[in-house]
């Protein structure tokens, strides 16, 4: 049975969380979990919070990739907790790698989707999401076991719980207003140097 909320109303009230504080705020203590962030605009979010960790491994303009290397990063290493964090604009970009994710059901596979709205790093356009698209109800239809709706700070202490105990699959979609990301951490992503880094740290 998924863990659905509010996946039942047409459409979401707008979004209040500011991603700078709201991204931090969910993930926690990154240091449990191998991490893939998707297009520059997480890449930033997830960079701020890692402060350059070795397991992070940040994108900047592989559009649409980050799930689906993080569904083979989770097959690979079954017994460690591997995170995803995309965009709006980037999970639209490969929406069908929702279907192949939720088949190959990786238990140790939490995807975050960091919705704003807007294509951020192409002129910040409104995005489908802005418009009404529901990314949440993709990913039940899919078949993702446990989906969860982040729109306030009163949602945030189950999206914690879920990232950590949430005991299979899961698919967050944290709901946050149209804004920059935290520009702290890595001041480039170049994808040789992300490469190597984070393989260093997986082989020890």
């Amino acid at each position: 049975m998924a863990k659905l909320n509010r996946l039942q109303t047409a459409s979401l009230p707008d979004p209040v969380l500011d991603r700078r504080q709201a991204v931090p705020a969910l993930i926690d203590n990154h240091g449990d979990f191998l991490m893939i962030a998707g297009l520059a605009g997480t890449a930033w979010d997830l960079s701020a919070l890692t402060h350059e960790s070795p397991s992070l491994f940040g994108l900047a303009g592989a559009m649409g990739a980050a799930p689906m290397m993080g569904l083979g990063l989770a097959l690979a290493q079954p017994k460690r907790r591997v995170l995803v964090a995309t965009g709006d604009g980037e999970l639209l970009m490969n929406v069908g790698a929702l279907a192949t994710i939720a088949l190959q059901n990786p238990p140790n596979l939490t995807i975050i989707c960091v919705d704003n709205g807007h294509y951020g790093e192409t002129g910040n356009q409104e995005s489908h999401t802005g418009l009404g698209v529901r990314l949440d109800v993709m990913a039940a239809g899919a078949g993702f076991p446990v989906v969860y709706v982040i729109n306030t700070e009163a949602d945030m202490a189950e999206g914690r719980r879920l990232l950590r105990e949430g005991g299979g699959l899961t698919f967050i979609l944290l709901r946050v207003k149209e804004g920059p990301t935290a520009r702290l951490g890595k001041k480039n992503l170049f994808p040789h140097i992300e490469r190597d880094r984070f393989r260093t740290a997986l082989l020890g």
